[in-house]
């Protein structure tokens, strides 16, 4: 395993999308649920425990070699909102995309050949972790991590939130983002044996509706 590895596939200048989605910050800001760094902080950890949870256990689940077809359709069940799913895909296509070039690999090939607009971004970020040499756990902080991350950067341009209380944010996340990769992983490895079911399903309903009602705007400065 390089650990190095987990820095590209970390890093926000891997071009994978995500600059073009804000994790629901965009729709909280007009809707007046994030105003600065204390709400942020609060709306980073709402998405942390639920979106964050589920796609840091599919994530950890792809890694230990669990059908990502399976992955998919559990991913799929987990979004109800369908400009989620929509979303989803399109950052797991952009996903496959780079992965494919950093890190060739017949598995990931297979996926892009299975799922030709896309499977849903966290499936794509373990198999481009397993394609990396890399562990459930580093998949797990990963997905984690930008589950988060996305938010508190978007925020920074929504608001003209000083980068530096943004980050201190993410700073005082850190060991409730520990918890949830460990829990993600302890899942994905029930996952092997038990199935798709064993996974989280953790929900976040007001992130589910603003989704729908963002989809709807006429003038959006992101994607999601």
């Amino acid at each position: 395993m390089s650990r190095a590895a987990l820095l590209v596939l970390a890093d926000g200048r891997f071009p994978a999308g995500g600059h073009a989605h804000s994790g629901g910050a965009e729709a909280a800001v007009k809707a007046g649920r994030i105003t600065g760094a204390a709400s942020l902080e609060g709306f980073c950890r709402g998405r942390l425990h639920t979106a964050g949870r589920v796609a840091a256990a599919l994530a950890a689940a792809a890694v230990l070699g669990v059908d990502p077809r399976a992955l998919d359709a559990a991913a799929d069940a987990r979004t109800p909102s369908p400009a989620l799913r929509v979303a989803a895909r399109k950052l797991g296509r952009q996903l496959m995309r780079a992965a494919r070039a950093t890190w060739p690999s017949d598995e990931l090939d297979a996926l892009a050949r299975e799922f030709p607009k896309g499977a849903h971004q966290p499936v794509v970020l373990g198999m481009t972790a397993r394609a990396a040499g890399l562990g459930a756990l580093d998949a797990a902080y990963c997905a984690a991590y930008e589950s988060v991350s996305g938010a508190a950067s978007a925020t920074v341009r929504l608001l003209s939130l000083d980068p530096f209380d943004a980050t201190g944010v993410l700073a005082r996340l850190a060991p409730e983002l520990d918890r949830v990769a460990d829990q993600a992983v302890e899942a994905a490895g029930l996952c092997v044996d038990e199935g798709v079911d064993a996974l989280p399903a953790a929900s976040a309903p007001l992130l589910e509706i603003s989704a729908e009602a963002h989809a709807a705007w006429a003038v959006r400065l992101f994607a999601s």
